[in-house]
């Protein structure tokens, strides 16, 4: 695991996780932390802050910063573990969490094991989720299931 990111965490505003089924792995840590850094890692993407003399290998040496509001503040929604993955009943229950919560924008860095479920409209927690927080004006980016960048 790797070390809290000080700046990263004062831009967290709250942090909840959703396990409705109770079945963990030993590895799991039952709170919002993250486990693995995949999603420590997209909420830097998000609103990272400023890095100056930032290079790959000293190469490239420039300025850093997170994809998309530096100045960001971020509620945590954790619904995916190392034995279970992402349960359907807790992807839904973080969506509806956060839709009552009041969110801007919704961020997935999780998606259904099969393919095909992507096209599978009202049938996925992830589609449903997205919908009703479309429905409120809620802009919801998922991730094309880290299989890019070829074709689904």
């Amino acid at each position: 695991m790797s070390p809290l990111n000080y700046e990263l965490c004062s831009k967290i505003i709250g942090a909840k996780y959703f396990n409705i089924e109770g079945a963990n792995s030993k590895d799991d840590i039952i709170s919002p932390r993250d486990a693995e850094g995949h999603g420590s890692h997209t909420a830097s993407t998000i609103a990272g802050n400023l890095v100056k003399s930032a290079s790959l290998l000293g190469f490239a040496s420039g300025t850093a910063r997170g994809g998309w509001v530096p100045s960001a503040r971020l509620p945590i929604y954790k619904a995916c573990w190392i034995k279970i993955g992402c349960p359907e009943v807790d992807a839904l229950a973080a969506f509806n969490e956060a839709i009552a919560d009041g969110v801007d924008i919704i961020s997935i860095s999780a998606w259904p094991t099969n393919l095909e479920d992507i096209f599978q409209y009202f049938q996925t927690s992830y589609n449903i989720g997205s919908f009703h927080a479309m429905k409120r004006g809620i802009l919801t980016s998922n991730s094309a299931m880290n299989l890019g960048p070829g074709s689904v």
